[in-house]
């Protein structure tokens, strides 16, 4: 156990944060036809009406600037076995599609096959958060897959989710 206290580094507070399991996302979009996106493993939930969630980017992102000015995103949750499609869409450089199934909608919005849940989002609001922005955006169509088993972030490692019996 680590004792409560005020002085912490960010070292710190990435491990403190690191404490809480959460989601992993694909927030990706087709930009001039050519595939665009990064993983997200802070999503959430915001509205049931209207129909709202949000992902925070940290404003040292590459791919949020190139992703901010379309009308239409995909967002996948990613499947237990989606490990290498989480670790592909991290990547700094290089394809981030690279061996990454996936397709698009009309509208541009990018999806990865096997995911247990696609939400088609329009843009909605934007908010200044210290070092990162929080993306705020409208659903606007879905698919979910409710027999696909999420993967988790927890403690800077990918897991997957036992099976339901």
């Amino acid at each position: 156990m680590i004792a409560i206290d005020d002085d912490f580094d960010q070292g710190l507070l990435r491990k403190a944060f690191g404490c809480f399991p959460s989601g992993v996302t694909a927030f990706c979009g087709l930009l001039d036809g050519v595939a665009e996106g990064m993983a997200a493993s802070s999503f959430t939930s915001v509205s049931l009406e209207p129909a709202l969630v949000s992902v925070c980017v940290a404003n040292t992102s590459t791919t949020w600037p190139k992703l901010a000015g379309l009308t239409r995103l995909g967002l996948s949750v990613l499947a237990g076995d989606h490990a290498p499609v989480a670790r592909a869409l991290s990547a700094k450089t290089g394809n981030r599609f690279d061996g990454v199934d996936w397709t698009a909608t009309e509208s541009g919005a990018v999806f990865v096959h096997g995911a247990t849940l696609w939400l088609e989002c329009a843009p909605f609001k934007r908010i200044e958060a210290g070092d990162h922005e929080i993306v705020v955006l409208q659903i606007v169509a879905l698919a979910m897959y409710p027999d696909v088993a999420p993967m988790v972030f927890h403690r800077s490692n990918f897991h997957e989710l036992a099976p339901t019996a």
